[in-house]
């Protein structure tokens, strides 16, 4: 029972230092629930425009796959909150037990003083206790021990009253958490039933897709064809820019070696030893001379080789998880990558992320600095694609171009509007990111 006991004050020490830490984990919970909180009521209000409609979409089931994702994550912040809770109530009880063990220990200190208070309550024994003495600095000591004495039993009935308030105050918190527990469990209660009713939802639409798989398969087939014309056109850009990169730096290294040629004819004593003039600086070392007729290394990447490139990829990269959204208010309805629709054999990549919109029109803006590598049109609606540095963002399905092929652009600049969704009922745009001919998830590296 005492090794329990000591087990628990150990804690309690460290678990009263650590009591009012959750604040800060409360904070961010709060702000990550109404973040998400803020994308599903966006969301929701773009299905509500498709939800009544007879004929169902690859658009409608990726709107309510990405509600339940969005769902699923709500929950999970309240299960965090609970779980913080949870252990306040702890740690609040482990500090109310040694609190107890302490006002316990001050009052049986305190016992002891009044019963001692009380065997020497006569006057004439405080005067027998001076006035015995040997000397007078002693009996000035006597005296100062008495003073100190009473303020020593002041100062226990203070503790003790501070600690009875400290309880008073740590079950008054209890009773705070507690009630904020209830309420946490009833909206995690909510949560999950409108989390069923959702895939209940969601069942239904997949049920009737499936239906019509045929028709759904055409859908993708579009989405694929379209895709892949995306996608060849941006890779004709990096490879484009990626060539007349390799050209610039051939070219400036020819007209280097043009200039140092230049230069060793109009001062051949300073010229470097080459091979066919091996005396004209006897000092350089034999190292040094093949090192000169060395032809120059190949950059690991034409798209990173000139100090402004390699000075825009560094920001670019230190950007990542903060650069901008293309687009104000949207919502991520296809992520990067592998996408299967449910209840069926249907797969397709997706080589960025489809982003919808309030509405179609609304401006698409550039992520970050750069040049305008291309302005195309591929058919259902425009393409730009931007290059900073050895990064490439690609932004499509534009129903309208605001910039040009060479311009530059800057963070936030608009390039251009929202094209329609594939249900004609909002807005939608393709966002691609590119490191040279890479896709990589363009999503961890927009601002959160």
């Amino acid at each position: 029972m005492r090794k329990k006991i000591l087990v628990l004050l150990v804690f309690a020490g460290f678990g009263f230092l650590a009591y009012g830490q959750p604040a800060d984990d409360k904070s961010q919970l709060e702000k990550e629930r109404q973040e998400i909180q803020r994308e599903l009521n966006e969301i929701q209000g773009m299905y509500n425009k498709v939800k009544g409609q007879t004929k169902q979409t690859l658009g409608q089931l990726n709107m309510l796959n990405r509600k339940i994702n969005l769902q699923e994550q709500y929950i999970g912040t309240i299960s965090k909150e609970l779980r913080s809770i949870d252990d306040d109530i702890y740690l609040s009880e482990i500090e109310i037990y040694r609190l107890r063990k302490q006002l316990d220990t001050l009052k049986a200190q305190y016992a002891r003083t009044v019963v001692y208070a009380y065997k020497n309550r006569s006057n004439y024994d405080y005067l027998n206790f001076i006035f015995s003495a040997s000397s007078f600095n002693d009996a000035v000591k006597r005296i100062a021990y008495l003073k100190s004495y009473r303020t020593y039993r002041e100062k226990q009935v203070k503790t003790i009253l501070e600690t009875q308030e400290l309880i008073a105050q740590r079950k008054k918190q209890q009773l705070v958490r507690k009630d904020q527990k209830n309420v946490a469990l009833q909206s995690q209660t909510k949560q999950v039933q409108e989390l069923a009713v959702q895939k209940k939802e969601k069942d239904a639409v997949v049920s009737q897709l499936k239906s019509k798989e045929k028709e759904l398969q055409g859908q993708i087939a579009t989405k694929k064809k379209r895709d892949r014309d995306l996608q060849n056109a941006i890779t004709a850009i990096v490879r484009r820019e990626i060539e007349a990169a390799k050209a610039k730096a051939k070219a400036e290294a020819e007209a280097k070696r043009k200039a140092d040629e230049l230069a060793e004819k109009k001062n051949p004593e300073k010229a470097p030893v080459t091979a066919t003039n091996p005396t004209t600086n006897p000092t350089t070392s034999p190292v040094t001379t093949a090192k000169r007729n060395e032809p120059a290394k190949r950059p690991d990447s034409y798209l990173d080789f000139t100090a402004k490139d390699v000075a825009l990829n560094s920001s670019f990269q230190a950007n990542k998880a903060r650069l901008p959204w293309p687009v104000d208010n949207g919502v991520v309805t296809l992520r990067f990558g592998n996408n299967k629709i449910e209840n069926t054999l249907l797969t397709f990549d997706n080589p960025g992320i489809t982003i919808a919109t309030p509405s179609a029109g609304v401006a698409v803006k550039a992520v970050f600095d750069g040049e305008v590598s291309g302005v195309y049109n591929l058919g259902d609606g425009m393409a730009i694609t931007i290059r900073h540095g050895k990064y490439f963002t690609t932004y499509s399905n534009l129903s309208g171009v605001t910039v040009s092929k060479g311009a530059a652009v800057k963070t936030g600049q608009q390039i251009g509007r929202a094209g329609k969704d594939d249900d004609g009922n909002g807005g939608q745009i393709d966002f691609i990111l590119m490191i040279e001919t890479r896709n990589v998830d363009p999503l961890p590296w927009l601002r959160r």
